[in-house]
């Protein structure tokens, strides 16, 4: 375990990880040194490192041995915008291996005000409980009053209980009780944990919300350099590209631009190009259900969308979130519904029950093309017509899934396990990249992109990897990394490798300090010289940029070495099977992914890396990265 830390008060952090035991009802403060915080700094690194240390191979997911983390970072709480993201991680009950997920919002400062930087959770409860986190204070308490209860109510209940509106907290809903494997957590009906089914873990260990109220402060080490930077930031972000559409239109905009490069996932990945993105693009959006904009704990862009619509046949309701992007995509064109009030009300019933959108789309679409092949029935749909734009099929699929009824209890297994379930052919309209839905973009486009959710831990994850198609024209951004020459999307070489490897790395920088990538380097306001000051001026620490880019090779190598001890290998580094076939039509027909090539980038990687050909760790990375504690675990 971490040595002990001096009795320094610390900048920027804590010092205090909070340890629960759910079975025994206990809990204890363990007081990592400045040393390992600086090793593992948080997110995606510090849950690494606790389930490494924590969890057993082998245990199942919805077991009480699995292992729950909840981790912030040493910058989460500083006032910058974005700099607000915590992880969750766990064994994922979808792939049986390295679960993580990311969200922003209000939770992960109040936690660090609160006086932690995170939470692991063993054991199981023997009735359902919640944990209430006061200013340092901590009680695990009865919640039958809330089990079976929506988010909505859930949050409500619980601050009516305290009689404090500013409590923040996450929470899982009927989906996650009911051990859906995509359940997420979420957080004020706005942020979401939502890949990986952190949720249905949290349900398999009784436990509905974690509550935090924290009226402490963050030391910095130079607040007025901080506040300097932070009123650089915000001056950017209103005059950066990007962050300008992102304020404007939130993430909605990409249906046009994905559409229009021939990119936008329809029909279950089977084409590129959907017939009514203009009836869900950012346009229609604003000019029909957007109400007002959302936001997060000290950030500027305001990217989040409010909906509302009190007439028609799908009433929305304003306190209970707007899609974003990827629900467009999935619960839109994925499955050929142009009906935006549709997919606004499938998003509210995800939120309110708690399911991750990317995934619950894609097993609706995954359903709607057996049903389109005859491989489900109406025998099997209880009488329903799921046929591809059929938003009444939609809206009802997801209400099963949530419940696990009928022939939503197959499907809420996710398109993996439902495929084997269903059989007669299934399988090969379930597409999955280590057990994982994908989210709403297609590798066909971009392969550096398809390396990315290939080689995830997590399986695909957009949010883990550079896009190619953002440096085509111009690489200056990653200039200070060493990428000077842009990329060909369509193209797998050595210059695709390079940048994938160093890219990745650079994306991971945000999962492990917590920061949000719509603020942050390297396609938004923040750049790396500035983040490099920032993270300086909150912990004194005087790091460098190589520091926080080791930190985050540190990261992917450890997900890497829990899957590999969990029984992946290079057969798992894979995409999907139509990804390698060409679109009809768009501007990417006839373009596939050739496979040979791809497989080779995935073999340079691994070289590249530090890896062996079986894609494990050698023990001399292990060693340059400070990892030699995990030499057995990687043999």
């Amino acid at each position: 375990m971490p040595e002990k830390k001096p009795s320094i008060k610390p900048f920027g952090y804590n010092g205090k990880i909070l340890h629960v035991d759910l079975s025994n009802k206990t809990w204890h403060v363990e007081e990592p040194s400045e040393k390992w915080y600086r090793t593992y700094v948080g997110g995606s690194s510090m849950a690494s490192y606790y389930l490494l240390k924590e969890l057993k191979p082998g245990v199942d997911p919805l077991s009480a041995e699995n292992v729950l983390v909840f981790a912030c970072s040493v910058l989460t709480g500083a006032p910058l915008s974005g700099f607000n993201r915590f992880t969750v991680a766990a064994k994922s009950p979808l792939s049986h291996g390295f679960g993580e997920t990311e969200a922003g919002g209000f939770w992960g400062p109040e936690l660090k005000f609160s006086g932690f930087d995170g939470i692991v959770i063993k054991g199981r409860a023997d009735k359902p409980v919640y944990l209430w986190i006061n200013q340092g204070k901590v009680e695990i308490r009865d919640a039958a009053h809330l089990w079976g209860k929506d988010n909505w109510q859930t949050k409500e209940i619980i601050r009516e209980e305290h009689g404090d509106k500013r409590i923040r907290m996450v929470s899982i809903g009927q989906a996650g009780e009911n051990l859906v494997r995509f359940a997420n957590v979420q957080h004020e009906m706005a942020h979401f944990n939502g890949r990986t089914g952190m949720g249905a873990v949290m349900g398999a260990k009784n436990l509905k919300a974690i509550a935090v109220r924290g009226k402490g402060k963050m030391i910095l080490a130079d607040a007025e350099k901080v506040r300097e930077i932070g009123r650089w930031h915000n001056e950017r972000i209103k005059s950066h590209p990007s962050n300008i559409n992102l304020t404007k239109f939130g993430t909605t905009f990409q249906v046009s631009v994905l559409n229009h490069t021939g990119m936008l996932p329809t029909h279950n990945f089977r084409d590129g190009v959907f017939a009514g993105a203009h009836k869900i693009n950012e346009v229609t959006y604003h000019d029909t259900i957007f109400h007002s904009r959302g936001t997060c704990y000290a950030c500027s862009v305001k990217c989040k969308r409010e909906v509302s619509k009190d007439d028609g046949k799908y009433l929305l309701d304003l306190r209970h979130g707007g899609p974003e992007y990827e629900t467009l995509g999935t619960l839109g064109s994925m499955c050929e519904i142009d009906d935006l009030a549709a997919i606004a009300k499938g998003n509210q019933i995800c939120g309110l029950t708690g399911m991750d959108t990317v995934a619950a789309g894609c097993v609706v679409a995954f359903a709607m093309e057996c049903y389109e092949k005859g491989i489900l029935t109406k025998e099997d749909t209880g009488g329903k017509a799921i046929r591809f734009g059929n938003a009444d099929a939609m809206i009802w699929l997801l209400e099963q899934m949530a419940i696990r009824k009928g022939i939503g209890k197959t499907l809420s297994e996710g398109v993996k396990r439902a495929a084997e379930i269903i059989g007669n052919g299934a399988d090969r309209y379930a597409f999955h990249i280590k057990g994982s839905e994908l989210p709403a973009h297609d590798g066909r486009g971009k392969t550096a992109m398809a390396m990315g959710y290939a080689l995830s831990a997590t399986g695909a994850d957009h949010v883990e990897c550079p896009h190619d198609t953002a440096f085509a024209a111009n690489i200056s951004p990653l200039n200070p990394v060493g990428l000077l020459d842009t990329v060909e999307p369509l193209i797998n070489d050595y210059n695709k490798v390079r940048y994938f490897s160093i890219g990745q790395r650079v994306w991971g920088i945000n999962n492990c300090y917590g920061i949000c990538n719509f603020c942050s380097v390297p396609i938004h306001a923040m750049d790396f010289d500035h983040l490099v000051k920032t993270v300086n001026a909150v912990t004194g620490w005087q790091t460098s940029l190589f520091e926080i880019m080791k930190v985050s090779e540190r990261s992917i190598t450890m997900s890497r070495v829990f899957n590999n001890r969990e029984g992946f290998g290079p057969e798992d580094d894979r995409v999907i099977r139509r990804w390698h076939e060409g679109f009809k039509e768009g501007a990417l027909k006839d373009k596939p992914i050739d496979r040979d090539s791809f497989r080779k980038v995935i073999d340079l990687y691994y070289e590249v890396s530090g890896w062996n050909a079986e894609g494990s760790p050698t023990t001399g990375k292990l060693i340059d990265l400070n990892l030699d504690w995990l030499i057995e675990e990687a043999v």
